[in-house]
Protein backbone atom coordinates (compact mmCIF):
# COMPACT_ATOMS: atom_id res chain seq x y z
CA UNK A 1 0.00 0.00 0.00
CA UNK A 2 1.24 3.46 -0.78
CA UNK A 3 0.54 6.81 -0.10
CA UNK A 4 -1.76 7.77 -2.89
CA UNK A 5 -3.57 4.75 -2.45
CA UNK A 6 -4.40 4.83 1.01
CA UNK A 7 -4.88 8.90 0.09
CA UNK A 8 -7.52 7.81 -2.06
CA UNK A 9 -9.03 4.97 0.14
CA UNK A 10 -10.22 7.97 2.21
CA UNK A 11 -12.42 9.67 -0.35
CA UNK A 12 -15.92 8.33 -0.80
CA UNK A 13 -14.94 6.01 -3.48
CA UNK A 14 -12.23 4.75 -1.29
CA UNK A 15 -14.52 3.94 1.28
CA UNK A 16 -16.76 2.49 -0.55
CA UNK A 17 -14.19 -0.10 -1.98
CA UNK A 18 -13.28 -0.68 1.45
CA UNK A 19 -16.60 -1.40 2.79
CA UNK A 20 -16.98 -3.63 -0.38
CA UNK A 21 -13.33 -5.08 0.45
CA UNK A 22 -14.38 -6.12 4.44
CA UNK A 23 -17.78 -7.37 3.00
CA UNK A 24 -16.04 -9.77 0.81
CA UNK A 25 -12.89 -10.69 2.86
CA UNK A 26 -15.77 -11.71 5.20
CA UNK A 27 -17.27 -13.92 3.25
CA UNK A 28 -14.68 -15.70 -0.07
CA UNK A 29 -11.40 -16.29 -0.96
CA UNK A 30 -8.42 -13.40 -1.25
CA UNK A 31 -8.61 -14.47 -5.32
CA UNK A 32 -11.83 -13.77 -5.88
CA UNK A 33 -12.24 -11.05 -3.50
CA UNK A 34 -9.15 -9.11 -5.46
CA UNK A 35 -10.70 -9.78 -8.87
CA UNK A 36 -14.33 -8.72 -7.71
CA UNK A 37 -12.81 -5.31 -6.91
CA UNK A 38 -10.90 -4.97 -9.95
CA UNK A 39 -14.02 -4.85 -11.93
CA UNK A 40 -14.98 -1.59 -10.91
CA UNK A 41 -11.66 -0.08 -9.11
CA UNK A 42 -7.89 0.62 -10.06
CA UNK A 43 -5.90 -2.53 -8.63
CA UNK A 44 -4.12 -0.37 -6.70
CA UNK A 45 -7.00 0.89 -4.98
CA UNK A 46 -8.67 -2.69 -4.53
CA UNK A 47 -5.29 -3.83 -3.16
CA UNK A 48 -5.22 -0.95 -0.69
CA UNK A 49 -8.74 -2.00 0.70
CA UNK A 50 -8.11 -5.32 0.99
CA UNK A 51 -4.77 -4.64 2.92
CA UNK A 52 -7.02 -2.17 5.02
CA UNK A 53 -9.65 -4.86 5.20
CA UNK A 54 -7.30 -7.40 6.53
CA UNK A 55 -5.91 -4.72 9.15
CA UNK A 56 -8.26 -4.21 10.57
CA UNK A 57 -9.62 -7.80 10.91
CA UNK A 58 -6.44 -8.32 13.09
CA UNK A 59 -6.75 -5.42 15.31
CA UNK A 60 -9.95 -6.05 16.33
CA UNK A 61 -7.62 -8.32 19.31
CA UNK A 62 -6.08 -5.32 20.09
CA UNK A 63 -8.37 -2.02 19.06
CA UNK A 64 -11.81 -3.36 19.99
CA UNK A 65 -14.57 -1.75 18.07
CA UNK A 66 -12.37 1.08 17.18
CA UNK A 67 -10.71 -1.76 14.73
CA UNK A 68 -13.12 -1.14 12.56
CA UNK A 69 -13.08 2.96 12.23
CA UNK A 70 -8.77 3.09 12.62
CA UNK A 71 -6.38 2.28 9.64
CA UNK A 72 -3.21 0.52 10.10
CA UNK A 73 -0.06 -0.56 8.39
CA UNK A 74 1.31 -4.04 9.02
CA UNK A 75 4.37 -2.34 11.05
CA UNK A 76 2.01 -0.23 12.67
CA UNK A 77 -0.29 -2.44 14.05
CA UNK A 78 2.74 -4.70 15.34
CA UNK A 79 4.23 -2.00 17.70
CA UNK A 80 1.19 0.09 18.62
CA UNK A 81 0.48 0.23 22.07
CA UNK A 82 -2.76 -1.34 23.24
CA UNK A 83 -5.30 1.19 23.93
CA UNK A 84 -5.54 0.17 28.21
CA UNK A 85 -2.13 0.74 28.18
CA UNK A 86 -1.74 4.07 26.44
CA UNK A 87 -5.00 5.71 27.80
CA UNK A 88 -3.41 5.06 31.47
CA UNK A 89 0.06 6.30 30.40
CA UNK A 90 -2.12 9.68 28.87
CA UNK A 91 -3.52 9.89 31.98
CA UNK A 92 -0.83 10.10 33.98
CA UNK A 93 1.05 12.95 31.42
CA UNK A 94 -2.14 14.59 31.38
CA UNK A 95 -2.43 14.63 35.04
CA UNK A 96 0.86 16.17 35.40
CA UNK A 97 0.26 18.86 32.87
CA UNK A 98 -3.39 19.46 32.54
CA UNK A 99 -4.08 20.92 29.39
CA UNK A 100 -0.67 21.49 28.30
CA UNK A 101 1.24 20.38 25.25
CA UNK A 102 2.46 17.33 24.43
CA UNK A 103 4.89 16.53 21.15
CA UNK A 104 4.55 12.39 20.39
CA UNK A 105 7.86 12.43 18.50
CA UNK A 106 7.39 8.97 16.44
CA UNK A 107 4.02 8.96 16.40
CA UNK A 108 3.68 6.12 14.13
CA UNK A 109 -0.29 5.13 13.30
CA UNK A 110 -1.37 7.09 16.25
CA UNK A 111 -2.42 4.99 18.91
CA UNK A 112 -0.81 7.02 21.97
CA UNK A 113 -1.74 10.45 20.16
CA UNK A 114 -4.91 9.71 20.06
CA UNK A 115 -5.30 8.29 23.49
CA UNK A 116 -3.06 11.74 24.65
CA UNK A 117 -5.81 14.09 22.63
CA UNK A 118 -8.66 12.06 24.56
CA UNK A 119 -7.13 12.92 27.60
CA UNK A 120 -7.29 16.00 27.53
CA UNK A 121 -3.67 17.55 25.71
CA UNK A 122 -2.84 18.87 22.79
CA UNK A 123 -0.71 17.02 20.55
CA UNK A 124 1.92 17.80 18.40
CA UNK A 125 3.25 14.63 16.58
CA UNK A 126 5.88 13.91 13.86
CA UNK A 127 6.71 11.01 11.85
CA UNK A 128 9.06 10.49 9.08
CA UNK A 129 7.38 8.56 7.30
CA UNK A 130 4.94 9.90 4.69
CA UNK A 131 2.41 6.94 4.66
CA UNK A 132 2.45 6.07 8.30
CA UNK A 133 2.01 9.79 9.13
CA UNK A 134 -1.24 9.80 6.77
CA UNK A 135 -2.53 7.02 9.17
CA UNK A 136 -1.59 8.88 11.94
CA UNK A 137 -4.05 11.50 10.45
CA UNK A 138 -6.61 9.66 9.34
CA UNK A 139 -6.96 7.66 12.81
CA UNK A 140 -7.49 11.23 15.11
CA UNK A 141 -9.74 12.30 12.23
CA UNK A 142 -12.02 9.28 12.23
CA UNK A 143 -11.54 8.97 16.17
CA UNK A 144 -12.99 12.44 16.19
CA UNK A 145 -9.87 14.02 17.67
CA UNK A 146 -8.43 15.84 14.81
CA UNK A 147 -8.66 19.37 16.52
CA UNK A 148 -6.54 18.36 19.54
CA UNK A 149 -3.46 17.00 16.73
CA UNK A 150 -1.34 18.22 14.19
CA UNK A 151 0.53 15.80 12.45
CA UNK A 152 4.12 16.86 10.77
CA UNK A 153 6.11 14.48 8.18
CA UNK A 154 9.12 14.88 9.65
CA UNK A 155 11.46 12.96 11.93
CA UNK A 156 12.16 13.51 15.99
CA UNK A 157 15.08 15.21 15.53
CA UNK A 158 13.00 18.15 13.53
CA UNK A 159 11.59 18.74 16.86
CA UNK A 160 12.20 21.24 19.77
CA UNK A 161 11.48 19.02 22.89
CA UNK A 162 11.71 22.28 25.25
CA UNK A 163 8.72 24.17 23.52
CA UNK A 164 6.57 21.41 25.12
CA UNK A 165 4.97 20.28 28.51
CA UNK A 166 5.88 16.83 27.48
CA UNK A 167 7.00 14.70 24.89
CA UNK A 168 6.72 11.10 24.59
CA UNK A 169 8.55 8.57 22.41
CA UNK A 170 8.31 5.31 20.98
CA UNK A 171 11.10 4.43 19.07
CA UNK A 172 10.36 2.66 16.32
CA UNK A 173 11.65 -0.74 16.87
CA UNK A 174 11.09 -2.94 13.73
CA UNK A 175 13.52 -2.99 10.98
CA UNK A 176 13.01 -4.67 7.09
CA UNK A 177 9.92 -6.70 8.52
CA UNK A 178 12.61 -8.15 11.66
CA UNK A 179 11.92 -6.78 15.33
CA UNK A 180 15.13 -4.78 16.78
CA UNK A 181 16.12 -6.10 20.14
CA UNK A 182 19.55 -3.83 20.53
CA UNK A 183 17.87 -0.30 21.83
CA UNK A 184 21.05 1.25 20.08
CA UNK A 185 19.64 0.17 16.80
CA UNK A 186 16.10 1.84 17.89
CA UNK A 187 14.81 4.60 15.41
CA UNK A 188 15.77 7.32 16.85
CA UNK A 189 18.82 4.78 18.80
CA UNK A 190 18.78 5.55 22.73
CA UNK A 191 21.28 7.88 22.99
CA UNK A 192 19.60 10.14 20.83
CA UNK A 193 16.20 9.50 22.46
CA UNK A 194 17.75 10.42 25.95
CA UNK A 195 19.18 13.78 24.54
CA UNK A 196 15.83 14.48 23.40
CA UNK A 197 14.42 13.97 26.71
CA UNK A 198 17.04 15.47 28.89
CA UNK A 199 16.15 19.06 27.36
CA UNK A 200 12.33 18.78 27.79
CA UNK A 201 10.42 19.63 30.95
CA UNK A 202 9.61 16.09 31.15
CA UNK A 203 9.54 13.32 28.72
CA UNK A 204 8.26 9.54 28.72
CA UNK A 205 9.85 6.79 26.23
CA UNK A 206 8.40 3.37 25.57
CA UNK A 207 10.67 0.68 25.50
CA UNK A 208 11.01 -2.95 25.09
CA UNK A 209 10.36 -5.13 28.70
CA UNK A 210 14.75 -5.87 28.10
CA UNK A 211 16.16 -2.81 28.30
CA UNK A 212 19.18 -3.33 29.95
CA UNK A 213 19.20 -1.54 33.36
CA UNK A 214 22.45 -0.03 32.94
CA UNK A 215 20.38 2.09 30.09
CA UNK A 216 17.78 3.75 32.23
CA UNK A 217 19.37 7.14 33.45
CA UNK A 218 20.21 8.21 36.84
CA UNK A 219 16.85 9.52 38.51
CA UNK A 220 14.45 8.04 36.54
CA UNK A 221 11.84 5.75 36.86
CA UNK A 222 11.64 2.61 34.64
CA UNK A 223 8.00 1.08 34.90
CA UNK A 224 7.12 -2.38 33.44
CA UNK A 225 3.55 -3.00 32.53
CA UNK A 226 1.59 -6.11 32.37
CA UNK A 227 -1.52 -6.56 30.74
CA UNK A 228 -4.01 -9.65 31.77
CA UNK A 229 -0.47 -11.48 32.84
CA UNK A 230 1.47 -10.49 29.57
CA UNK A 231 4.21 -8.10 30.04
CA UNK A 232 3.67 -5.38 27.52
CA UNK A 233 6.32 -2.56 27.46
CA UNK A 234 8.80 -0.59 29.90
CA UNK A 235 8.36 2.84 30.18
CA UNK A 236 10.86 5.44 31.14
CA UNK A 237 9.52 8.32 33.21
CA UNK A 238 11.76 11.67 33.13
CA UNK A 239 11.76 15.30 34.55
CA UNK A 240 8.63 16.13 35.74
CA UNK A 241 6.98 12.53 34.84
CA UNK A 242 9.67 11.17 37.57
CA UNK A 243 8.17 9.52 40.46
CA UNK A 244 11.56 9.02 41.70
CA UNK A 245 12.77 10.75 44.89
CA UNK A 246 15.74 9.88 46.18
CA UNK A 247 13.87 6.20 47.36
CA UNK A 248 14.45 4.07 44.71
CA UNK A 249 16.44 0.89 44.95
CA UNK A 250 19.87 0.93 43.00
CA UNK A 251 19.72 -0.84 39.74
CA UNK A 252 23.02 -1.98 38.81
CA UNK A 253 22.43 -5.52 38.62
CA UNK A 254 21.23 -7.19 35.36
CA UNK A 255 18.02 -8.82 35.00
CA UNK A 256 19.62 -12.06 35.53
CA UNK A 257 20.90 -11.23 38.88
CA UNK A 258 19.86 -12.73 42.11
CA UNK A 259 15.68 -13.16 42.26
CA UNK A 260 15.52 -12.48 45.34
CA UNK A 261 17.19 -8.39 45.81
CA UNK A 262 15.70 -6.16 47.71
CA UNK A 263 15.89 -2.38 47.99
CA UNK A 264 18.39 -0.27 49.87
CA UNK A 265 18.92 3.26 51.46
CA UNK A 266 20.00 5.38 48.74
CA UNK A 267 19.52 4.39 44.39
CA UNK A 268 19.41 6.07 41.45
CA UNK A 269 16.24 5.19 39.64
CA UNK A 270 13.06 4.17 40.45
CA UNK A 271 11.73 0.69 40.02
CA UNK A 272 7.98 0.09 39.85
CA UNK A 273 5.44 -2.70 38.35
CA UNK A 274 1.39 -2.56 37.04
CA UNK A 275 -0.80 -4.68 36.49
CA UNK A 276 -3.83 -3.78 33.99
CA UNK A 277 -6.34 -3.97 33.43
CA UNK A 278 -6.49 -3.58 37.34
CA UNK A 279 -4.41 -0.80 37.74
CA UNK A 280 -2.26 -1.93 41.06
CA UNK A 281 1.04 -0.96 41.01
CA UNK A 282 4.09 -1.81 43.69
CA UNK A 283 7.47 0.10 43.26
CA UNK A 284 10.53 -0.89 45.24
CA UNK A 285 11.39 -0.90 48.81
CA UNK A 286 14.62 0.54 49.81
CA UNK A 287 14.59 -0.88 53.10
CA UNK A 288 13.86 -4.42 52.01
CA UNK A 289 16.57 -7.36 52.57
CA UNK A 290 16.87 -9.41 49.55
CA UNK A 291 14.30 -12.39 50.03
CA UNK A 292 15.28 -15.39 51.99
CA UNK A 293 15.58 -18.90 50.76
CA UNK A 294 14.44 -22.03 52.24
CA UNK A 295 12.82 -25.63 51.81
CA UNK A 296 9.56 -26.26 49.21
CA UNK A 297 6.59 -25.58 51.28
CA UNK A 298 3.14 -25.89 50.87
CA UNK A 299 2.37 -23.74 48.00
CA UNK A 300 4.40 -22.38 44.83
CA UNK A 301 4.14 -18.73 43.95
CA UNK A 302 5.03 -17.80 39.95
CA UNK A 303 5.10 -13.77 39.89
CA UNK A 304 3.87 -11.40 37.56
CA UNK A 305 6.63 -11.04 34.58
CA UNK A 306 6.06 -7.15 35.41
CA UNK A 307 7.44 -7.89 38.76
CA UNK A 308 10.23 -10.00 37.89
CA UNK A 309 11.58 -7.44 35.27
CA UNK A 310 11.40 -4.75 37.74
CA UNK A 311 13.35 -6.89 40.52
CA UNK A 312 10.29 -7.02 43.07
CA UNK A 313 10.03 -10.17 43.61
CA UNK A 314 11.85 -9.91 47.56
CA UNK A 315 8.58 -7.23 47.86
CA UNK A 316 6.10 -10.09 46.70
CA UNK A 317 7.90 -12.53 48.87
CA UNK A 318 7.07 -10.28 51.71
CA UNK A 319 3.92 -9.89 51.31
CA UNK A 320 2.87 -13.77 51.17
CA UNK A 321 5.26 -14.50 53.95
CA UNK A 322 7.24 -16.69 51.05
CA UNK A 323 10.87 -17.63 50.60
CA UNK A 324 12.66 -18.13 47.28
CA UNK A 325 13.52 -21.77 46.14
CA UNK A 326 16.42 -20.70 44.58
CA UNK A 327 18.34 -17.66 45.28
CA UNK A 328 18.24 -16.66 41.39
CA UNK A 329 14.90 -18.09 40.11
CA UNK A 330 11.71 -16.29 40.70
CA UNK A 331 9.90 -18.90 42.42
CA UNK A 332 8.22 -18.21 45.55
CA UNK A 333 7.07 -20.94 48.18
CA UNK A 334 5.14 -20.52 51.26
CA UNK A 335 3.44 -22.80 53.93
CA UNK A 336 0.34 -20.75 53.24
CA UNK A 337 -1.95 -19.37 51.26
CA UNK A 338 -1.90 -15.69 50.85
CA UNK A 339 -3.92 -14.45 47.89
CA UNK A 340 -2.05 -11.49 45.95
CA UNK A 341 -2.63 -10.21 42.10
CA UNK A 342 0.94 -10.54 42.00
CA UNK A 343 1.57 -13.77 41.65
CA UNK A 344 -0.41 -17.28 40.78
CA UNK A 345 -0.90 -19.75 43.69
CA UNK A 346 -0.51 -23.10 43.33
CA UNK A 347 -0.86 -26.22 45.80
CA UNK A 348 2.05 -28.25 45.97
CA UNK A 349 1.02 -31.83 45.52
CA UNK A 350 4.50 -33.56 45.12
CA UNK A 351 7.97 -32.39 45.20
CA UNK A 352 10.04 -34.95 42.79
CA UNK A 353 13.48 -35.24 41.88
CA UNK A 354 13.59 -34.46 38.18
CA UNK A 355 13.73 -37.10 35.53
CA UNK A 356 11.19 -38.01 33.08
CA UNK A 357 10.50 -41.21 34.07
CA UNK A 358 9.58 -40.59 37.55
CA UNK A 359 7.56 -37.34 36.56
CA UNK A 360 5.47 -39.72 34.09
CA UNK A 361 5.04 -42.17 36.51
CA UNK A 362 4.00 -40.00 39.40
CA UNK A 363 1.34 -38.11 36.64
CA UNK A 364 0.00 -41.89 35.86
CA UNK A 365 -0.41 -42.43 39.14
CA UNK A 366 -2.85 -39.28 39.70
CA UNK A 367 -4.78 -40.53 36.05
CA UNK A 368 -3.20 -37.14 34.54
CA UNK A 369 -3.94 -36.50 30.96
CA UNK A 370 -2.99 -32.87 30.52
CA UNK A 371 -0.84 -30.46 32.10
CA UNK A 372 0.28 -27.38 31.75
CA UNK A 373 4.13 -27.16 31.81
CA UNK A 374 5.97 -24.51 33.46
CA UNK A 375 10.00 -23.85 33.74
CA UNK A 376 12.59 -21.51 35.33
CA UNK A 377 16.40 -22.40 35.39
CA UNK A 378 15.60 -24.79 33.70
CA UNK A 379 17.03 -25.85 30.39
CA UNK A 380 14.54 -28.45 28.52
CA UNK A 381 12.88 -28.97 25.37
CA UNK A 382 8.72 -28.37 26.84
CA UNK A 383 7.35 -30.09 23.69
CA UNK A 384 9.48 -32.88 23.59
CA UNK A 385 9.04 -33.21 27.53
CA UNK A 386 5.19 -33.49 27.10
CA UNK A 387 5.21 -35.89 24.19
CA UNK A 388 7.63 -38.08 25.95
CA UNK A 389 5.32 -38.07 28.86
CA UNK A 390 2.17 -40.19 26.77
CA UNK A 391 -0.23 -39.20 29.40
CA UNK A 392 -4.02 -40.65 28.72
CA UNK A 393 -5.97 -39.80 31.81
CA UNK A 394 -8.74 -37.83 32.56
CA UNK A 395 -7.26 -35.00 35.51
CA UNK A 396 -5.27 -31.64 34.62
CA UNK A 397 -2.39 -30.97 36.79
CA UNK A 398 0.39 -28.21 36.39
CA UNK A 399 4.44 -29.48 36.31
CA UNK A 400 6.90 -26.65 37.18
CA UNK A 401 9.95 -27.89 36.25
CA UNK A 402 12.71 -25.75 37.90
CA UNK A 403 16.14 -26.19 40.48
CA UNK A 404 17.15 -25.68 43.88
CA UNK A 405 20.66 -24.93 43.83
CA UNK A 406 22.00 -27.88 41.61
CA UNK A 407 19.02 -29.91 42.06
CA UNK A 408 16.57 -30.37 38.93
CA UNK A 409 12.92 -30.78 40.34
CA UNK A 410 9.83 -31.38 39.43
CA UNK A 411 6.60 -30.38 41.37
CA UNK A 412 3.11 -31.09 40.57
CA UNK A 413 0.55 -28.51 41.59
CA UNK A 414 -2.66 -27.61 41.46
CA UNK A 415 -3.99 -23.49 40.65
CA UNK A 416 -5.36 -21.55 43.37
CA UNK A 417 -7.59 -19.14 43.01
CA UNK A 418 -6.05 -15.48 42.61
CA UNK A 419 -7.16 -12.51 44.66
CA UNK A 420 -8.57 -10.45 41.86
CA UNK A 421 -8.57 -10.35 37.73
CA UNK A 422 -5.18 -8.33 36.63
Amino acid sequence: MNLDAFLELLTQRGQRALAEAEELASRTTSVTAVSTLRRTYSAELASAALTQASLRARAVAKFGEDAARMYFTPDGLEQATRPEVAARRARRMAAAAPGGRIADLCCGIGGDLVALAAAGCTVEAFEHDPLTAAVARANADALGLSDAVTVHTASAADADPRRYDAIFIDPARRSSARRVFDPMAYSPPWPEALKMADVAPAACLKVAPGLPYELVPDGAEAEWVSWRGEVKEAAIWLGGLSGFGGRGAPCAEEPGAAAGHGGTAEGRFLRRATLLPSGVSMTADPALAPAATGPVGRYLYEPDGAAVRAHLVAEIAAEVRGRLLDPHIAYITGDEHVPTPWATGYAILEEIPFSGKRVRQALRERNVGAVTIKKRGFAVDVERFRRDLRLSGDASLTVVLTRIGDRPVALLCEPVPALAPV
